[in-house]
């Protein structure tokens, strides 16, 4: 026999490949039931009206518990997205997995949840910073931080939505403790709410003409007064965060009904 051969039919070479497959196999294996920790099982509409959950070639994984340092205790695969009443919207067609059509106002507060409305709900508690401290919060409690002299204060200026209505003012900067950005716009509306404008959602404008101007295409004027509020004054919770992008969001396509419409 040659240099390695374990018998006649067999050497190391061999076994070590065995071995590999094996190992690959598991890596697999392993690598797709962790991957069903967040977004499984599917969810899958029935010509009954019924709907199915839909695991995979493989089972569902057992319950893991992910210890954080500030939110406690985080179980995966978890329930909470079965918790949520379904968007309010009805199929557009009698086939299983058709698109839904909002049955209500999509820009009221209640009723964000479907295309790019659509959020998750993440834990109602606010993102924290290394330290333990809020990590979102408006410049009037985040010490140490203030805006650049080179750019322009957006705060006193009027805010006009997609269809160049006016609809408030700003009055705060909420920061970003940890990335040191500009994450909202806290904003006064003529109806005297307060909310927050995402900032991504806005653009600060220099205008000599017709003034410094903060303008956003996403939503109209009038519905800055439907945008979901949050419970205080210094903070924002995550699950916050993803209602009030959410409302932006819904709007790039139902703010109005021609946006709906298609190109030709």
């Amino acid at each position: 026999m040659g240099t390695g051969a374990i018998t006649g039919y067999v050497d190391v070479a061999q076994l070590v490949l065995y071995l590999f497959w094996i190992f690959f196999a598991g890596l697999v294996i392993y690598l797709t039931l962790e991957g069903k920790r967040e977004g499984f099982p599917v969810e899958t509409d029935r010509r009954d009206g019924s709907v199915r959950r839909e695991t995979g070639l493989l089972p569902m994984p057992d319950v893991k518990v992910y210890k954080t340092k500030f939110h406690g205790d985080f179980a995966a695969p978890h329930e909470r997205d079965f918790e949520d009443p379904r968007p309010p919207g009805a199929a557009i067609g009698p086939f299983p997995g058709m698109p839904l059509e909002p049955t209500g106002d999509p820009m009221k507060a209640g009723g964000i949840g479907i295309g790019p409305g659509a959020y998750t709900r993440r834990a109602d508690v606010t993102d924290k910073t290394w330290e333990g401290e809020d990590k979102i919060v408006p410049l009037r409690v985040a010490h140490g931080f203030e805006m650049a002299k080179q750019d322009l204060d957006p705060r006193g200026l009027t805010v006009f939505g997609a269809d160049n209505q006016a609809c408030g003012t700003v009055t705060e900067v909420w920061v970003d403790r940890s990335e040191h950005l500009i994450r909202y716009l806290e904003i006064k509306t003529h109806g005297g709410r307060q909310v927050l404008l995402p900032m991504n959602f806005s653009r600060v404008r220099r205008d000599r003409i017709r003034g410094n101007r903060v303008t956003v295409e996403s939503i109209l004027g009038g519905q800055f007064e439907g945008v979901p509020a949050i419970a205080s004054s210094e903070k924002i919770t995550l699950l916050e965060e993803e209602k009030v992008m959410a409302y932006y969001g819904a709007g790039t396509l139902f703010a109005e009904a021609q946006r709906r419409e298609p190109l030709f």
